[in-house]
């Protein structure tokens, strides 16, 4: 059975796709296909909003603190399906919901996408990998290239408008303690929170 929802410490999180435009050096997806599919969150078909409701209606909603979108893809992969979730979670709860997201959404989408989070989504947290574009296209290895990361930036700008609560991450071990130093500068030019994630193999 594919999991739609998994609880993660105290949050529940929403898997809607397996689509990233992203191919991370650090990432999990990376590993072979045996692996992702036996032990990660490979969907066997992208779910509907019928399918998510269900898997959400199973769940004890009151015993989590947040619910997250964050799966084996990128959750704006899944936008629209993404909205809706959301919009169903804001009328069965008051807990506060967070995109996990590369911050691509908008290249994805082909318009700008975060007006259509305000009132639903309380937090965002954006991969930024790095203070350097070139790295960043290194590790990352996005399908959009050098326009990439150019892109996460300006949705960091734009998000912020619309999100009460927005941190950019990178991962440890991945990039130099300098450029870590250079993306804590970034985020408060940015007005953002800075977060190093652990890598997890």
């Amino acid at each position: 059975m594919m999991k739609i929802v998994y609880p993660v410490h105290t949050g529940l999180y929403l898997n809607l796709t397996n689509r990233c435009p992203c191919a991370c050096t650090f990432c999990i997806r990376q590993k072979d296909e045996k692996f992702y599919v036996q032990n990660s969150l490979w969907l066997e078909h992208e779910p509907n909003f019928e399918e998510v409701k269900a898997a959400l209606l199973a769940e004890d909603l009151n015993k989590y603190s947040e619910f997250v979108f964050c799966g084996f893809g990128e959750p704006t992969e899944a936008l629209d399906l993404l909205l809706e979730t959301a919009k169903f979670l804001k009328s069965k709860t008051d807990k506060p919901i967070r995109i996990n997201t590369n911050g691509l959404g908008n290249l994805i989408n082909k318009k700008n996408i975060t007006p259509l989070f305000e009132g639903i989504i309380d937090a965002v947290s954006i991969s930024l990998n790095s203070s350097d574009a070139k790295i960043y296209e290194s590790n990352v290895r996005p399908i959009y290239k050098e326009e990439a990361y150019s892109a996460l930036i300006e949705f960091t700008r734009e998000v912020r408008k619309y999100v009460p609560n927005v941190t950019m991450t990178t991962v440890s071990t991945t990039i130099t303690h300098e450029d870590e130093e250079n993306c804590r500068k970034l985020c408060e030019q940015l007005g953002v929170k800075y977060r190093i994630r652990e890598l997890i193999n």
